[in-house]
């Protein structure tokens, strides 16, 4: 344990951070599986919906330094793709 003020602060600092992170973090992984949930049903309505919730909360994760900027780039490629694919699998 530290005993300088300033470190005990940045302990504090840090403990709160973690939450935050692993609190975006789930909602991130909430929404991408409620993505997959929703290509397997066919629902448009619902699919265009969690693509929107997904991709936004990819971004927030992002502009939050959760995530970096690459990743969510690729997650945001990777649900695209597998948007075009569940609309070519219904046409």
């Amino acid at each position: 344990m530290a005993n300088i003020k300033s470190a005990m602060k940045r302990i504090k600092i840090a403990r709160a951070n973690t939450l935050r992170n692993s609190m975006v973090k789930s909602a991130l992984k909430t929404c991408m599986r409620k993505l997959d949930e929703s290509l397997k049903t066919g629902d448009e309505a619902k699919i265009k919906e969690s693509f929107i919730q997904t991709t936004k909360h990819i971004d927030t994760a992002a502009a939050k330094g959760v995530i970096h900027k690459n990743t969510a780039a690729r997650r945001k490629s990777l649900i695209a793709k597998k948007l075009n694919q569940a609309k070519a699998a219904n046409a």
